[in-house]
């Protein structure tokens, strides 16, 4: 089993911040499809019968549940396509997903929009993450989990309720979720770290504080104490990037919170170490498809929870 940073575990747990776009109690017909679109992250939890899905839901790791040993044995590397009463899933949006059941389910599907604080997680999880037997490994999580949409039999509308309630609710199943994963060794050899090399780490931890410092790759390579081209090669064969490109990352997730929470266009240019609003507004419209100012006014609106 691997053997996880209690540290920095809770500082990956502490960072995720959420809100519920939309919460629903799924029931499917036999041969029923639920779809999960891309670009959003899908918390979903299994209450009665089997789905199938599409892609394979777990590349990485599945659990293997023993419940006459107090062990919990993880199979790295084997694909897991189903899931079963009592399974959590998240996944992070980057590809769409299908789950199809053969005989019927009834499944607690809930979309979350990650606050710009919870960056750090989609940069250390994989695409995939599938606990099976959440409901025995986080038996009040899973109970949470349950109540997320509506109880009535038969019933698939939005969960109606105290918004803040909802999202305390969906944040506490969504760690336990990511805490089952790792704890419980799927998570890979050196997780949580975004590179597997401290002196990486040290960058992009900084990158993460300090979004709005003027970087350069000089600066960010003397922070990992690298030369500038040996640095350059080892960020992208780490993080599959250029550091530019990162730090642009960092910028535009960190601009949608600030966004979120009210501020103007122009505070969010000066405080990413913008120098025009023009073009911060490139690099964002590049970045999400919208000018920030369009963002800001959608975002703004209620959510359903």
């Amino acid at each position: 089993m691997t053997t996880i940073d209690a540290d920095a575990l809770e500082k990956v747990l502490s960072s995720i911040d959420v809100r519920v776009g939309d919460a629903r109690r799924i029931n499917l017909d036999a041969g029923a499809t639920a779809p999960l679109a891309s670009g959003a992250v899908w918390l979903v939890f299994v209450a009665e019968g089997s789905l199938h899905g599409q892609p394979p839901l777990a590349p990485a790791c599945a659990l293997d549940v023993d419940r006459t040993s107090p062990l919990v044995a993880c199979t790295p590397g084997v694909e897991r396509e189903v899931l079963v009463e009592g399974d959590a899933f998240l996944t992070l949006g980057r590809r769409p997903v299908a789950l199809q059941s053969e005989h019927g389910a009834s499944l607690m599907i809930a979309e979350l929009q990650l606050s710009d604080t919870a960056s750090l997680l989609r940069d250390v999880i994989p695409e995939f993450v599938t606990v099976t037997d959440f409901a025995g490994l986080e038996p009040a999580a899973a109970a949470l989990a349950r109540n997320l949409g509506p109880s009535e039999a038969g019933a698939s509308a939005l969960r109606s309720g105290n918004p803040i309630i909802c999202r305390m609710m969906a944040t506490t199943v969504l760690l336990s979720v990511i805490h089952a994963w790792a704890e419980n060794g799927c998570a890979p050899a050196g997780w949580p770290s975004r590179s597997n090399d401290p002196f990486l780490e040290r960058v992009v931890d900084a990158i993460h504080e300090q979004p709005g410092r003027d970087w350069t790759v000089e600066t960010l390579a003397g922070v990992g104490a690298m030369s500038r081209s040996v640095f350059a090669s080892r960020f992208h064969s780490a993080l599959g990037r250029s550091p530019a490109s990162y730090v642009t990352e960092v910028r535009m997730e960190s601009a949608k919170g600030m966004l979120d929470a009210g501020r103007s266009v122009s505070e969010t240019s000066r405080s990413l170490g913008y120098g025009s609003d023009e073009g911060f507004s490139r690099a964002f419209r590049r970045s999400t498809g919208i000018a920030p100012s369009q963002w800001r006014s959608s975002r703004r609106a209620p959510i359903s929870a």
